[in-house]
């Protein structure tokens, strides 16, 4: 099958906010850890290779900083400006951003995702009200740019929305879901056609790290 649209997600890279278990808004993230700079170096490289081989045609991200930051490092080595589209940002978290994430899941009973209509803190959004808008703003880019390699710096929540709109996931069953998406990682969806000229998303690759241990990033 040939492949037209191909969509390629690169999380960022280890942050301050991880390594604190603190909640990532606007307030609460400051920015990658020298860990996360040096995973985002080994995968820029990586994204760089495969521009080379077949170019990126739109490259996007988010405003949250840590993003921005991983933004940076590709762009030293990929010459395609970023476009960052407020709608992609992560989950809008309300009084719970910069806050520790443990007293948040302890007073929620869980992550967002297992009550996923219910707001986890005064003024956040609620999970479903997140993937209704990343999801609106990924099909919005693809849209744009079909027939084209499109690269997304993203959040693990990014993925996690890709995962839900191309494998058009119903809301029952999202809660049982869940996709884990180490830092710096690279997923990628292909959209094929088929001999009966029918467009098929598949996943082709999902939490790829492999560029992380190659000893020739």
């Amino acid at each position: 099958m040939a492949i037209t649209t191909e969509l390629v997600l690169a999380r960022h890279g280890e942050a301050n906010c991880n390594t604190a278990g603190i909640v990532g808004g606007e307030r609460g993230c400051t920015g990658l850890s020298p860990t996360g700079s040096a995973q985002v170096e080994r995968l820029a490289a990586r994204l760089a290779r495969e521009h080379h081989a077949r170019p990126f045609e739109a490259f996007y991200g988010t405003p949250r900083r840590r993003v921005r930051e991983t933004i940076d490092i590709i762009n030293g080595v990929l010459p395609i400006p970023a476009v960052v589209v407020d709608d992609l940002r992560g989950p809008d978290h309300g009084d719970a951003d910069g806050r520790p994430w443990h007293e948040i899941k302890t007073a929620f009973a869980g992550p967002p995702q297992h009550n996923p209509d219910r707001p986890y803190a005064y003024g956040s959004e609620t999970w479903n009200q997140y993937l209704d808008r990343a999801t609106a703003a990924l099909r919005t880019i693809l849209d744009r740019h079909s027939g084209q390699r499109v690269l997304v710096a993203a959040h693990g929540e990014t993925i996690e929305a890709a995962h839900v709109l191309l494998l058009q996931l119903p809301a029952a069953v999202r809660p049982g879901l869940g996709f884990v998406a180490e830092h710096a990682c690279v997923t990628r969806w292909q959209q094929h056609v088929n001999r009966f000229n029918r467009r098929v998303w598949m996943l082709a690759a999902h939490n790829d790290t492999s560029h992380l241990t190659d000893p020739q990033p």
